[in-house]
């Protein structure tokens, strides 16, 4: 029977599309097919399924999606009653239900929707679709005392119409409350209760949507300036000095576009990061002449100006009104709101609860999802030395809001927070540290160690004293004195200068070292790629680093490789590829391979291997059954291992553009502490993922992994 989860509340502002987000996000991580279902739906688009149907790729039909409108409802209740009404939409729900595995129910949002006692047609209709309930109580503008009274009685409401009450959520509460009320909601309700703080960002409307409710022109700006949200406004009117003097950093300037020392002023002070600004309002319909907007377009590209119509009094109307909305357009705020959900929700519990069992699939989404639970479950810090670039930056920002982990961005600072005020990227948000290797005073420190360890080459600390200043040299050194947790490099630096300095500093794991012992040891360092199918990922080893390994060398990747899988939730069954299988052929190819495998095996007799064997027999099961029919690993192969890098580099590059599978990697294996090469056509995606697997990388290793 498909599982549903109804999510509800009990009144408007409640800002539940955060919890509907949240629990989404929750089960996708855990089955492949989940459907959305939202009984009565108002007139326009619907602005959270097109941003679920975005983020997580559901191929469901839109027009499944909904039961009746809003319009429709009363009028069948007016005239056969409610029973008809619930007996429309359980019809609808089932025909969703029996395609997917779980679905998750949107509740109705209690906005001049015409229906008597609307929260008694949630309950029913959630006990008719078989759904557990998660209501959400509204928190805004309320004291402690009334928060905790209106979840009760919600709770109660709920509970005594029949419900399967899973969880209870308060949302928008003061921050400072927020701890207060969980514990007492804890100790008086039966169920667990989470309480989430109200967060500007989420109730700050982007400027594209200031831009579009008030009808404005964009004057000057990009996609991204558009995108940022304006977490406050100041109204300009006084002189320079006290305009700039009332900046906030993420505001909206709104001003009478005929005051140019302002727009300008503005713009500047954004340009200089005192403090960064959202955009700029012009009023009045008065256009700045050409020579202001190029200075406006030079000082501060990218950040948007618009002009409107109207003059500041009904603007200001009607920008306090507006509050900022998920949707497909604003993917900033839905990282803000998971990571939001995921920070103050005990998302395992609510899983258990929720009683969804795994599914056998495991689709790239799922395993993306998995890196950035496992990294956040224990949080770690890494640092990225590219801190200037764009893509590394738009990443930050990911995993800041997510809370995945610590970062530490090398560079000219200045430069760092210019960029990413021009994004409209907030770094004070989390723990993150800005560093110059050129001026910082670990640069003397990291030029004495690198001195010490490169001594048998010659090197001094006057050399030493340069070497360091590179980034990735300092990046490697702040990892290898325990700085950071873990380095991840290579969107602009080539593969040689982002790996060259963990080879001389960081070495890899000695063998017989509890160290060694737990995580294999190893005698090079070497690279995997996790290869996301449709349905299943497969580890890929060695695809990037070494060109030609000898047997000893190949059995060593495929033994770190099956660690590096088992870290990351494949079990690993080794196969040891070649051009033959089993006995069939011969040669100093084939003999390599064969070689490897026995070494595999005295080496590592807990792990299961086949070699050497053929690509088709190894992931194939029906030409497993010809080739090698008593093989426990031949058609079930999760590790392969191919003999040289020619064959491995192109094999993945293959099946990643013929079979559409995503790449994630390379992950390099065998350093004694995690450092990551990135691919310098990265995608934003790319860095978030790599940041995530180089912190679990830092995880200390747990005794049941292989």
């Amino acid at each position: 029977m498909t599982r549903s989860v109804y999510v509800t509340g009990i009144d408007r502002g409640d800002g539940r599309q955060v919890v509907e987000l949240g629990v989404m996000e929750l089960l996708t991580r855990q089955v492949d097919r989940v459907g959305v279902f939202r009984p009565l739906v108002h007139d326009g688009p619907d602005r959270l399924f097109e941003l679920l149907r975005a983020r997580y790729r559901l191929s469901q039909d839109p027009t499944s999606v909904y039961g009746l409108d809003y319009h429709e409802a009363a009028a069948l209740q007016a005239e056969k009653g409610t029973d008809e009404l619930v007996s429309r939409l359980v019809d609808r729900f089932h025909q969703v239900a029996r395609d997917y595995e779980v679905v998750v129910v949107l509740g109705t949002d209690y906005a001049a929707t015409q229906l008597p006692d609307e929260l008694a047609l949630n309950a029913r209709l959630a006990n008719e679709f078989g759904a557990s309930v998660i209501p959400v109580v509204g928190g805004k503008n309320q004291t402690a005392e009334s928060v905790r009274a209106e979840t009760r009685n919600a709770y109660r409401a709920y509970e005594a119409l029949g419900c399967d009450v899973l969880a209870m959520v308060v949302n928008r509460v003061v921050p400072e409350d927020r701890e207060d009320i969980a514990e007492r909601l804890a100790a008086r309700l039966p169920v667990p209760c989470y309480a989430l703080p109200d967060e500007p960002a989420l109730a700050a409307p982007t400027v594209a949507q200031i831009t579009h409710a008030l009808g404005g022109t964009v004057l000057l700006g990009d996609d991204a300036g558009l995108a940022r949200d304006a977490l406050d406004f100041v109204f300009g009117g006084a002189m320079l000095p006290n305009f700039l003097n009332a900046l906030t950093p993420g505001c909206m300037v709104v001003t009478p576009g005929d005051r140019a020392d302002l727009v300008v002023g503005a713009l500047a002070a954004h340009s200089a990061g005192t403090p960064p600004i959202a955009g700029v309002l012009l009023t009045l319909n008065e256009r700045p002449s050409e020579q202001v907007l190029t200075l406006a377009s030079r000082l501060a590209p990218g950040t948007p100006v618009v002009l409107v119509s109207g003059n500041s009094f009904p603007t200001a109307a009607e920008l306090f009104a507006l509050e900022g909305k998920l949707n497909a357009s604003t993917p900033r705020k839905a990282e803000t709101a998971l990571g939001l959900f995921e920070r103050h929700v005990d998302t395992g519990d609510l899983l258990t609860r929720i009683s969804v069992a795994r599914s056998s699939r495991v689709t790239p989404m799922m395993f993306e999802h998995e890196l950035l639970e496992q990294a956040r479950a224990d949080r770690r810090r890494v640092v990225l030395p590219e801190g200037t670039e764009e893509r590394v930056l738009r990443a930050a920002d990911v995993l800041l809001r997510r809370d995945v982990c610590e970062l530490t961005l090398l560079g000219d600072t200045e430069v760092i927070r210019k960029k990413a005020a021009d994004l409209g990227i907030d770094l004070t948000a989390g723990a993150t540290q800005l560093i110059d290797p050129q001026t910082s005073e670990l640069r003397q420190v990291f030029a004495e160690r690198y001195a010490e360890l490169r001594a048998h080459k010659g090197v001094t600390v006057e050399l030493a004293y340069d070497v360091v200043a590179d980034v990735n040299y300092f990046g490697t050194l702040m990892v290898e004195e325990g700085l950071a947790d873990g380095m991840v490099s290579g969107s602009v630096h080539s593969t040689a200068a982002t790996i060259r300095p963990a080879f001389e500093i960081i070495k890899t794991k000695p063998r017989g070292t509890s160290q060694g012992e737990a995580s294999g040891g190893a005698s090079i360092v070497s690279s995997v790629f996790f290869m996301c199918l449709a349905d299943k990922v497969l580890v890929y080893g060695d695809c990037a680093v070494n060109p030609d390994p000898n047997a000893e060398q190949l059995a060593d990747i495929a033994v770190q490789s099956a660690v590096t899988a088992a870290r990351f939730g494949v079990e690993p069954r080794i196969a040891m590829l070649s051009y033959s299988t089993g006995t069939s052929g011969s040669g100093a190819d084939v003999d390599k391979v064969r070689e490897a495998t026995k070494l595999v095996r005295a080496l590592r007799p807990d792990l299961r291997i086949e070699g050497p064997i053929q690509y088709d027999a190894a992931v194939e099961p029906s030409v497993a059954a010809t080739k090698l029919p008593d093989s426990e690993v031949a058609g079930e192969a999760t590790v392969l291992i191919f003999p040289d890098l020619n064959t491995g580099n192109n094999t993945y590059k293959a099946v990643q553009r013929s079979a559409g599978a995503v790449a994630v990697g390379p992950v390099m294996q065998g350093l004694r502490k995690p450092v990551n090469d990135l691919s310098r056509g990265a995608l934003v995606s790319d860095i978030v993922n790599t940041v995530a697997i180089t912190a679990i990388q830092s995880q200390p290793v747990r005794t049941e992994s292989v």
